[in-house]
C-alpha cells in the first residue's frame, strides 16, 4: 500500500512539474510575442513619421493604424495617427484620435492644438472653444489666440493677444497672429499696422489681400485646409478595430455645440438640400504660396500657406535697410466695420411678408462669436443681404447665450428662407417670436 501510495505521490508531483513547464512556457510564448510587437508597432511609427515628414498622407495613415493596433494604448502612437488623419485630409478621424489621445495623456498641449484644430475643421466652433480653454495652460498664447480666432471668436483672441504684444520680447510670430486675428475680426487696419511692424509697406499690402480672401472661406474646412495646405477628403472614421479600450478610462464625450442645435422634429424645419461635398471651395490662394509646414508640428505663424513668409533681413555689413518695428507701443484701436460681404451667386430671391416668425441661426457664447457667425452666414446665402440680424440673451441650465436670428417674417416665408439657407449648407430653424431685438454688431 505504502509503495503504491508513493507512486501516486511521485504521479502527482511529476504532474505538477509537467504543467509548470507549459505555464512557464505559455508565459515565455507570451513575452517573446509581446517583445515582437513591440518592435514591430515602433518601426510601424516610424514609418508613419517619415511618411508625413516627406508630405505622404495616406502612407503615413497606413502605418500609424497599423502600430496603434499592435499597442492601443501608447498617446504617442495615436497622436501621430490623429497628424496622419489632418494631414490626409480626414478631419473627423483626427478629431477621434487626438480625444483618444489626450484621453491616454491629459493636458498635452499639441495634441488639444491639433484636436482644436479638427474640430474647427468640423465646424463645432463650441467644441474647439472648449478644447482650448480646458488645456489652455499647455498650449502656447501665441498658437491658442490664433485657434481662438478661427474657432469663431476673433475679439476674444485679440484680448488675449494684446497684452502679450506689448511686452519685450514679442516675436514676429506672435505679432502675425495678432494681426491675422485682427483681419479675422474686421479690424483691417489695426491688422495692416500690425503685420506692417515686420513686413515691408509692399509685402504688408500684399498680406492683407491674401488674408482677405482667407478670411472668406466657402466651407467651415477651408481655413484649417489653408492652414495646413491639405486637401478635405471623404472620411469613413476611423476603424472600429482602433477604437480605445472600454475598459481605459474614457473622457466624456462633449456636449453638442449649442451653436449647431437643430430639433430633431420640428414642424417649423423644412428639409433641404444636402451642403456641397467635401473637398470643393478651397482657397485659389493655397496654390500660390509656399510650401505648408510639415504637420507633426503645427506653427501657426508665419502661416506660409496663406500669407507670404517674413523678408529675410540684409546680411551684416549690406547697405540695404533693416526692416525695425515701430517704436511706439501698439494701442487698442476703435472697431472698425468689416468689410462687405460679397454676394452669393446664385442664391434664389426668397419673398417675405411682415409677420412674427423667425430664422434662428444658432446660439453662441458671446456677441463677438455672433457677430463673426452673422459674417459668415451672410457670406454663405446672399438671401440675407438686406435684412438686419436680431438676437436676444437666454440663460440655459445657467450660462448665458447669444441667440442670433433673423426675422419678424411670415411663416411661408421664414421657412423658405431658412430652407434656401440650409440648401446652402447652413443651420437654421423657423420659431415664433420670443423677445428678439434688432442688433448691430458695431
Amino acid at each position: 500500500m505504502k509503495s503504491k501510495g508513493l507512486t501516486i505521490g511521485l504521479s502527482a508531483v511529476a504532474l505538477c512539474a509537467a504543467l509548470g513547464g507549459i505555464y512557464q512556457s505559455a508565459a515565455l510564448a507570451d513575452s517573446k510575442s509581446s517583445l515582437v510587437d513591440d518592435r514591430a508597432a515602433a518601426q510601424d511609427i516610424a514609418l508613419a513619421r517619415k511618411a508625413l515628414t516627406d508630405r505622404h498622407g495616406d502612407d503615413a495613415v497606413r502605418w500609424a493604424e497599423a502600430a496603434v493596433e499592435l499597442r492601443p494604448q501608447i498617446a504617442d502612437y495615436r497622436a501621430v495617427l490623429g497628424q496622419a488623419y489632418l494631414l490626409a485630409g480626414r478631419f473627423a478621424s483626427a478629431r477621434t484620435t487626438f480625444n483618444d489621445a489626450l484621453t491616454l495623456s491629459p493636458g498635452d498641449g499639441k495634441v488639444a492644438l491639433n484636436m482644436a484644430l479638427a474640430q474647427i475643421a468640423e465646424g463645432d466652433w463650441t467644441g474647439a472653444r472648449q478644447t482650448l480653454d480646458s488645456n489652455s495652460g499647455s498650449i502656447p498664447v501665441s498658437d491658442r489666440g490664433l485657434a481662438m480666432a478661427l474657432a469663431g471668436d476673433p475679439a476674444s483672441a485679440v484680448n488675449l493677444l494684446l497684452p502679450v504684444a506689448k511686452q519685450p520680447g514679442a516675436d514676429a510670430k506672435l505679432r502675425q497672429n495678432l494681426a491675422l486675428s485682427l483681419a479675422l475680426g474686421g479690424r483691417w487696419q489695426d491688422a495692416r499696422m500690425v503685420a506692417g511692424m515686420d513686413l515691408s509697406p509692399t509685402d504688408a499690402d500684399k498680406r492683407m489681400t491674401e488674408w482677405a480672401a482667407f478670411a472668406r472661406p466657402a466651407s467651415h474646412y477651408d481655413q484649417v485646409a489653408a492652414l495646413l495646405g491639405v486637401t478635405p477628403a471623404a472620411d469613413p472614421g476611423q476603424p472600429v478595430s482602433l477604437a480605445l479600450n472600454a475598459s481605459m478610462p474614457v473622457v466624456a464625450s462633449a456636449p453638442a455645440p449649442v451653436d449647431a442645435y437643430m430639433p430633431k422634429s420640428s414642424a417649423e424645419v423644412v428639409v433641404a438640400a444636402a451642403p456641397a461635398s467635401v473637398g470643393t471651395g478651397a482657397p485659389a490662394v493655397v496654390a500660390a504660396v509656399a510650401p505648408a509646414p510639415t504637420v507633426s508640428t503645427v506653427v501657426f505663424g508665419p502661416r506660409a500657406e496663406v500669407v507670404q513668409p517674413l523678408p529675410a533681413q540684409p546680411a551684416v555689413g549690406s547697405k540695404a535697410p533693416l526692416i525695425k518695428a515701430p517704436k511706439s507701443a501698439i494701442k487698442a484701436a476703435v472697431f472698425i466695420q468689416p468689410m462687405a460681404a460679397p454676394t452669393t451667386p446664385g442664391a434664389a430671391k426668397v419673398s417675405v411678408s411682415k409677420g412674427n416668425f423667425y430664422v434662428q441661426l444658432g446660439a453662441y457664447d458671446s456677441t463677438g462669436v455672433a457677430r463673426d457667425a452673422w459674417a459668415r452666414a451672410s457670406r454663405a446665402y446672399s438671401g440675407f443681404a438686406g435684412h438686419a440680424p436680431t438676437g436676444m440673451s437666454v440663460t440655459v441650465k445657467g450660462k448665458n447665450f447669444y441667440r442670433l436670428s433673423v426675422g419678424g417674417f411670415d411663416q411661408n416665408g421664414a421657412k423658405q428662407l431658412c430652407a434656401a439657407y440650409r440648401a446652402k449648407g447652413g443651420t437654421c430653424f423657423v420659431r415664433a417670436d420670443a423677445g428678439d431685438k434688432a442688433v448691430s454688431f458695431k
